[in-house]
């Protein structure tokens, strides 16, 4: 008959089997996602990689990525209007969103709740070194382009009777924080697209 030291030093070593087993499948299935995203974005950096793993990007819903600041613009008095909603899901199926897919319904999860102010942080740095592998030229027009779409974000629903300035006060201070995020670095440029938003796009 098998002692209860032996029994104990038995099932000890069956659950670091079991332990090592579960790390390789983690390491393995996070390894796979990574190829996924790697893919899907055309890159090889394991720094924004990662990152997008760590705050719960995967293949299929990566391309929600560059939609997260039009999602930050709109929820920045505390509700997303339809109206922004509406040109936000415009935006996505742009970006081959298709209704019923996991971006889809994330979309949908993340308009109906409000994700946390660290995951539009995190998620607008990402951005900032993506467009950081462009060239210059094709990275100041992406900032430009994302700005816009905040912009018509923030005026989607602004003015009363179409009288006033269609964007709020503290929706130009989340438009600007956007763009000096976006070109940090690079000071001019950024002092370019605040003006923007501050001109014309904004009033």
């Amino acid at each position: 008959m098998e002692s209860k030291p032996a029994k104990q030093e038995e099932e000890y070593f069956r659950k670091l089997e079991r332990d090592l087993i579960e790390k390789i499948r983690l390491r393995n299935q996070a390894e796979s996602e990574r190829k996924g995203l790697a893919e899907a974005l055309g890159i090889s950096d394991d720094g924004i990689l990662a990152s997008l793993q760590a705050l719960g990007f995967n293949r299929d819903t990566v391309s929600l990525l560059h939609l997260v600041p039009l999602l930050q613009v709109a929820w920045i008095d505390g509700e997303v209007t339809r109206a922004e909603a509406r040109k936000i899901f415009d935006a996505a199926r742009l970006r081959g969103v298709i209704k019923g897919s996991p971006a889809y319904c994330l979309l949908e999860e993340w308009i109906g709740k409000r994700p946390p102010p660290e995951f539009f942080d995190k998620a607008l740095h990402i951005i900032r070194d993506l467009l950081g592998l462009l060239p210059e030229d094709q990275r100041g027009g992406g900032v430009r382009g994302l700005v816009s779409c905040c912009t018509e974000i923030a005026a989607a629903s602004g003015g009363l009777l179409g009288l006033g300035s269609r964007i709020s006060g503290v929706e130009r201070e989340a438009l600007t924080r956007i763009a000096l995020e976006l070109e940090a670095g690079h000071a001019g440029a950024a002092r370019g697209v605040v003006e923007e938003i501050y001109g014309g796009q904004a009033g």
